[in-house]
């Protein structure tokens, strides 16, 4: 295949990716079992898990479907992989074989393990999303243990990066409660419990030898909780200029004719749209840096491109734009133009985006 260079990507700073997971297994008190899933929070799998697997704070990876587990495995890097949700029943035994540590929340799925696997009991004790109920939970760890099988047990919170903590309390109770009924295992079960909101917000867990920080990793946080650690944004987004044209006054520019020039006006095309993952919702708000300014972007954000305009400025084709980086324009702030959040903005960063890990 010939040499097509991209039209946007995502360049990860490895340093902000590992002093992040630096301070958030120091205030967790624990090693971390860090969320890759999603594509990495659209950071990319394979330059997020390489970086990660080579932080000594980080015990393992984790990932949310068979695929992701599946494609971590194969990297071979060193650290446990765990899967955090139900396999289909004929995935079971090949992901044993791969090694995944897979969850288990009933004790048929606990029988139907094979006897090689390694298991993460998992506990609902509010989400009401997955796992077995706090009181039928301690008789499928029971199960586990009974065939060697148990490693670890796991809950997840659903309040704990709001500021009323009370439920994220109640569910730490019933998580404990479970704990306590289980039988000794030959090894300290790996417990975990903290999300990013549950680091942040209590810091070390008594009795959690884990946390799983997601999106906090890669720079962000809840507005509450911000400035509790120097976490700084992981990506910058960019894409090539790939036009330039000029739009005389009285012209409009893309699809409705929202915008109309006032002058003669340069215009850049620029290679990212909404099938990217850029909000097509951030139309009318949405800023990107060329020629060393945040200029707007003109009109409808389309499928594959957007228009800038950069009148005075000294652009040429192939320039790289950023779209958001570490400053000035964050994902936070783009998340905001489109009325959504950062976990959307950057998981819907589609593989037409390059993932490339910055310089070291």
């Amino acid at each position: 295949m010939p040499d097509l260079s991209a039209r946007a990507r995502a360049v990860i700073n490895p340093h902000a990716l590992r002093a992040n997971l630096g301070a958030l297994a120091g205030r967790a008190g624990a090693a971390l079992l860090l969320p890759v899933k999603a594509n990495a929070y659209g950071h990319g799998l394979e330059e997020v898990a390489r970086v990660a697997a080579a932080h000594p704070g980080v015990w393992g990876l984790a990932v949310a479907t068979p695929r992701e587990a599946a494609a971590l495995a194969a990297l071979n890097l060193g650290r446990p992989v765990v899967l955090l949700t139900p396999p289909m029943p004929h995935e079971v035994g090949p992901l044993a074989d791969l090694g995944v540590r897979l969850p288990v929340a009933s004790v048929p799925e606990a029988d139907a393990l094979p006897p090689h696997a390694r298991a993460h009991l998992k506990v609902d004790t509010g989400m009401n999303r997955l796992g077995a109920r706090p009181e039928d939970a301690a008789a499928v760890g029971r199960r586990l243990a009974e065939r060697g099988l148990l490693e670890g047990a796991y809950t997840h919170l659903a309040t704990a990066d709001e500021p009323d903590l009370s439920f994220a309390h109640e569910q730490l109770r019933r998580f404990a409660a479970v704990l306590a009924a289980l039988p000794p295992t030959p090894t300290p079960l790996l417990t975990h419990a903290a999300n990013g909101g549950g680091v942040l917000s209590f810091g070390a867990l008594p009795g959690m030898a884990l946390a799983r920080p997601g999106l906090a990793t890669y720079g962000f946080a809840p507005p509450h909780l911000r400035g509790l650690l120097p976490l700084r944004p992981v990506m910058t987004l960019q894409a090539r200029v790939t036009h330039l044209h000029t739009a005389y006054a009285g012209e409009t520019v893309s699809y409705s004719g929202l915008w109309r020039a006032a002058r003669d006006t340069l215009v850049a095309t620029v290679g990212m749209g909404y099938a990217d993952g850029y909000p097509r919702n951030a139309t009318g708000h949405a800023q990107v840096l060329l020629g060393g300014q945040w200029r707007p972007v003109l009109g409808r954000i389309c499928m594959d491109q957007l228009m800038v305009d950069v009148t005075g400025l000294a652009v040429r084709v192939g320039d790289w734009a950023t779209l958001w980086g570490p400053a000035d324009v964050t994902v936070t702030d783009v998340a905001a133009w489109g009325g959504t959040v950062e976990y959307e903005v950057l998981t819907g960063l589609g593989d037409r985006v390059e993932r490339v890990v910055g310089a070291e």
